[in-house]
């Protein structure tokens, strides 16, 4: 600023002031020789303080981008402890951003429960009982109020049982598929063995009747046997089961190590079985015996 007149100044600065604006430069020059000096030398001095700070940023600037990161940390490390409390404030405020997250919101964030504002609540049964007594009072709460206020759940107990329960049940459905199609064959061929003795003992019929047995008598011997056939495969059945019962529990235990877990047959249904038994064979001899029945006495006399 040494040296420098006004002239000087005003010269400079309408250089300056026409490259930036669109001025006519008289009415420029007129607005510059009617500040006093003071004024005309303090707005010169500050445009070339800007100018003197813009050029020295770039240079630094300039300087700085050619810096690797090592040499940029070992000159600000030399640098600090020229740094005032000021400076240092001012460093850390344009190099720290802060969130802007409420107390409330981090806590949240964080997983904090508000007890008085639950979401979901859990509840863990200690028996089938109880957690059937839960269900009933949810669900007469659900119907007392607005659908609003309503609780929906899930019983994951209930799910899993509905499943496994659903799973048995058609294992069981094919199991008694598989044994009402043992029962029709079977049946069907204790009809046609009751038939085969029917017409092998024509003669022992006919010999019945002759000596006043009545069609009725006659029906009912093959009715008998039938029964008695029923009676003794059914028995058979269930010995069969209880003696089986008893290497497959072995297994079970080895295998699980479970002691509780047995294979067993109740005694009311064995007696159950043993009368199914029974009644399906009475229905398979129906025929045969009927037809035995029916046989004329001089006829069935003369067949060899």
């Amino acid at each position: 600023m040494q040296g420098i007149t006004k002239d000087n100044i005003i010269e400079t600065m309408l250089t300056t002031l026409k490259e930036q604006m669109s001025v006519n430069e008289d009415d420029i020059r007129t607005d510059l020789n009617a500040m006093s000096q003071d004024d005309l030398f303090s707005m010169y001095r500050q445009g070339v303080e800007q100018q003197a700070m813009a050029a020295y940023a770039k240079s630094v600037t300039e300087q700085l981008a050619a810096m690797s990161s090592d040499e940029l940390a070992a000159a600000l490390k030399m640098s600090l402890p020229g740094y005032g409390d000021s400076e240092l404030a001012g460093f850390f405020d344009s190099i720290v951003s802060f969130s802007d997250g409420t107390y409330e919101d981090n806590l949240k964030k964080l997983g904090y429960i508000d007890l008085e504002k639950p979401q979901t609540i859990n509840l863990y049964a200690s028996s089938f009982e109880n957690k059937d007594a839960i269900v009933a009072l949810i669900d007469e709460y659900n119907d007392s109020v607005d659908d609003v206020y309503r609780i929906s759940y899930t019983d994951y107990a209930g799910l899993i049982m509905s499943s496994v329960t659903t799973i048995i049940n058609a294992i069981t459905y094919v199991l008694i598929a598989f044994v009402a199609i043992s029962l029709i064959v079977s049946s069907i061929m204790i009809g046609v063995i009751t038939l085969i003795s029917v017409q092998e003992r024509t003669k022992e019929i006919g010999i019945l009747r002759s000596i006043g047995a009545s069609k009725r008598n006659v029906s009912s011997m093959f009715n008998a046997e039938t029964v008695i056939i029923g009676f003794s495969s059914g028995l058979l059945g269930v010995l069969i089961t209880y003696l089986l019962c008893i290497p497959i529990n072995a297994i079970l235990h080895s295998l699980t190590g479970i002691n509780n877990l047995s294979a067993y047959l109740p005694v009311p249904v064995a007696l159950a079985l043993i009368g199914i038994s029974m009644l399906l064979t009475l229905i398979s001899g129906i025929i045969p015996s009927r037809s035995a029945a029916k046989k004329d006495p001089v006829v069935a006399l003369r067949t060899e």
